[in-house]
């Protein structure tokens, strides 16, 4: 496979390589960027460099990614809502519960589970043993649309629309409170918490930049409707970047209320739009996907207290 080039620039001077890379390369981990430099697999003019590296922002990186590994997950006949699929991608509008690839507590019953089942050998093998295919991912109580690389190629060029933002996505979500403004943007950096390493948080401590625009689509009783674009993609964006400005997601109880809402069996935050270039064609692909039963059934609850 031929290597992910990477460019430093002066605004990376300073910091580990390790910690580089796991922000540059889509589903790159920390502690697996740091086993790729061990094994060789990043190169700058020639030399190997390891984990600690201190970028000066000059430099250009050569990054080897791992062939596909032989899985040992199980292909699973669970069903699929397939929005879109040919033969390079997959398009799938994943239900509230749905975890997206196995991890521990969850080995089985997941989306990468089911598209084993349902694409085959048709997947990539470039996000790990684990994650066959997956070129970003959404929250086990998150609904809607995610896409999945069917070859090493695709997936290369859909992480580089992650990172470059030409892969456009969009989500609509109920937010706990008023919001004065119309529309707005939160530019917040996004890390692990301090203390809570199963959470994220606003930080400037190890955060990466994050940046969240939401527009309002309907205000209710103590309730707004949005919808967000995200700009970045990190793990819990939008639940953090509006709990961080006093806003929770309906039913988030792990960044807002703590008791489960009534009615709804995760938060109310759902991925309704997907906007991509074709990795082969090179023509832009919009796809939208509507809001799940149980969102549509908590809005008609809000206007009938209207």
């Amino acid at each position: 496979m031929d290597p992910v080039i990477l460019q430093a620039t002066t605004e990376d001077a300073g910091q580990r390589l390790d910690s580089f890379l796991a922000a540059h390369v889509e589903n790159v981990s920390r502690s697996a960027a740091a086993r790729l430099c061990e094994s060789g697999c990043v190169v700058c003019g020639g030399v190997a460099l390891g984990k600690k590296h201190k970028l000066t922002g000059t430099e250009t990186l050569a990054v080897t990614l791992p062939e596909a590994e032989e899985t040992e997950l199980i292909a699973q006949n669970i069903p699929l809502d397939v929005v879109y699929e040919d033969e390079d991608v997959i398009v799938v509008n994943k239900p509230t519960g749905m975890v997206v690839h196995p991890a521990p507590g969850h080995p089985d019953g997941t989306l990468v589970n089911a598209l084993l089942y349902h694409c085959g050998d048709s997947l990539s093998g470039i996000g790990g043993e684990k994650r066959p295919g997956i070129v970003h991912r959404i929250d086990r109580d998150t609904s809607g649309l995610i896409i999945a690389a069917k070859n090493d190629a695709a997936h290369l060029a859909l992480t580089a629309q992650l990172s470059d933002h030409t892969l456009g996505r969009t989500y609509e979500c109920l937010a706990v409170g008023n919001f004065r403004e119309e529309q707005g943007t939160v530019n917040a950096p996004i890390g692990r918490h301090p203390t809570d390493r199963k959470r994220m948080a606003v930080t400037a401590k190890n955060g990466r930049e994050a940046v969240t625009h939401w527009e309002v689509i309907a205000r209710y009783r103590g309730v707004t409707h949005l919808r967000c674009r995200l700009e970045t993609g990190r793990t819990h964006q939008i639940r953090v970047h509006l709990a961080h400005i006093g806003h929770p997601i309906l039913g988030d109880t792990v960044y807002g209320g703590k008791k489960p809402v009534p009615g709804l069996t995760g938060q109310c935050l759902h991925a309704v739009g997907l906007r991509f270039i074709h990795p082969r064609t090179g023509q832009p692909v919009e796809l939208t996907c509507p809001l799940p039963e149980e969102f549509q059934a908590y809005l008609r609850k809000l206007e009938n207290q209207l």
